[in-house]
């Protein structure tokens, strides 16, 4: 796996607490060629993400513990994590839940439901090069 300043280049964090949601978009992300991660929170995510520093963090936003908000905050806060790609996918999709989402810092938005094609898409456009 290539690495560019710490980052793991094809590595993708998928972050959902729906256990079903977040394996469809694991599964789909590896059967493209990413390596993949997973956590079930934003808390969980921070620590992944700690530990193996992906490029990309796929971030449900309602989520128990810590919300995907508030994880993205902490990301780009910490300037160890501010250039990871961040993308929300989130059930608030209106313009207020999308607005909300890119203070929070996300890199990009995508509403659920949404195709694991037009995620994996979306990540090979964002991937860092």
């Amino acid at each position: 796996m290539a690495h560019s300043a710490g980052i793991a280049t094809r590595l993708v964090l998928v972050v959902d607490d729906f256990d079903d949601t977040r394996e469809l978009y694991a599964t789909a992300l590896a059967s493209a060629g990413f390596d993949v991660a997973e956590a079930a929170n934003g808390e969980e995510a921070l620590e992944r993400v700690a530990a193996t520093r992906p490029a990309v963090v796929v971030m449900d936003l309602s989520m128990p513990v810590v919300d995907g908000w508030e994880a993205t905050r902490r990301l780009k806060a910490d300037p160890a994590t501010a250039a990871i790609v961040v993308i929300a996918l989130t059930g608030h999709s209106t313009s207020i839940g999308i607005e909300k989402a890119r203070k929070a810092g996300a890199d990009a938005v995508l509403g659920k439901p949404c195709l694991p094609d037009d995620l994996i898409a979306l990540v090979h456009t964002l991937l860092p090069r």
